[in-house]
C-alpha cells in the first residue's frame, strides 16, 4: 500500500468511477474495484470504497433535491435492501469471488440486452410495492456479499421508465442507504481499520473530482444518450466481471 505506483492505481480508479459515477448515478463501487483489484484483494478494496461510496452518494441526493419525496417513494425497497445487506455481509468472508463475479457480470449482461432490445419490462403502478419488495431484497444479498447492487436496482428503476434525473435521484438514494449496513459490518468483521480508513477518506478527493466531471457529462446529454451511455457503461462492467470470474 505504500508503494507510489499502487497509491496512483487507486487515486485513478476513483477519479474514473467518479467521473462514472457522476455522468450515470452508479457504478462507483463496480468501476472502482474492477481497476483496484489488479493491485489488491478484494476485501481491501471494498474497504477502501466505503467513504467515498457514502459521501458521494449523499452529496449524489443533496444535490437531485426533493429527498423526502424519494424517501417515501422508495421506501419499501430501501427497507429490504438494509435488512438484505445486514442479514448477508457476514457472508463476504468465505464467499468464492470467481462464482459471484461470473453471476453478477452475467446479470448486468442481461440487463444491458433487455434494454437495449425494444421490449423492456415494464411494472405497473399496482405491482410496484411487491416489486420493490422483492427486487430490495435480492440487492441486498447481492451487495452484502459483494458490496455491488446497482444491476437489480437498475433494472428495477429502468422497469418503472424513470426519467434520468429520478434515475440518478433514486439510485444516489439507495446507494446510500445500502452502504450504511455494509460499513457497519465490515467494521464489526474488522476488514476496515484505523489506516484503511483514512485513506479511503483521502480518495474522496480523487471520486469528487471525477464526479465533477461525469455530473457535467450528464448534463449535456439527452434522455437518449443518457440511456446510450449508461447501457455502454454498464456492458464494459459486465464483460469485465466475467474476465475476472474465468482468467
Amino acid at each position: 500500500m505504500s508503494d507510489p505506483l499502487i497509491l496512483g492505481l487507486i487515486a485513478i480508479s476513483f477519479l474514473l468511477a467518479g467521473a462514472i459515477k457522476g455522468a450515470v448515478g452508479m457504478g462507483l463501487p463496480t468501476a472502482a474495484m474492477g481497476l483496484m483489484t489488479l493491485v489488491l484483494d478484494p476485501r481491501t478494496a471494498i474497504s477502501l470504497i466505503l467513504m467515498p461510496m457514502l459521501l458521494s452518494n449523499a452529496w449524489q441526493v443533496y444535490r437531485s433535491g426533493q429527498i423526502p419525496r424519494a424517501f417515501r417513494t422508495y421506501l419499501p425497497f430501501a427497507a429490504a435492501l438494509m435488512i438484505g445487506v445486514a442479514v448477508t455481509v457476514s457472508l463476504s468472508r468465505n464467499a468464492p469471488d470467481r462464482v459471484l463475479m461470473a453471476l453478477l457480470g452475467g446479470a448486468i449482461l442481461i440487463f444491458v440486452a433487455v434494454n437495449a432490445s425494444r421490449w423492456a419490462p415494464r411494472i405497473p403502478d399496482h405491482r410496484d410495492h411487491a416489486a420493490q419488495m422483492f427486487t430490495g431484497a435480492f440487492a441486498g444479498i447481492m451487495g452484502g456479499v459483494t458490496s455491488v447492487w446497482a444491476p437489480p436496482m437498475a433494472v428495477y428503476l429502468a422497469a418503472r421508465g424513470v426519467a434520468k434525473d429520478e434515475f440518478v435521484r433514486a439510485s444516489g438514494l439507495l446507494i446510500f442507504l445500502g452502504s450504511l449496513p455494509l460499513a457497519i459490518g465490515y467494521l464489526g468483521q474488522g476488514f476496515l481499520d484505523r489506516q484503511l480508513g483514512l485513506m479511503s477518506l483521502a480518495m474522496l478527493v480523487p471520486t469528487f473530482a471525477g464526479f465533477a466531471f461525469g455530473e457535467s457529462l450528464r448534463h449535456r446529454l439527452s434522455e437518449t444518450g443518457f440511456k446510450r451511455f449508461l447501457l455502454i457503461v454498464f456492458a464494459l462492467m459486465g464483460l469485465n466481471l466475467i474476465r475476472r470470474a474465468v482468467v
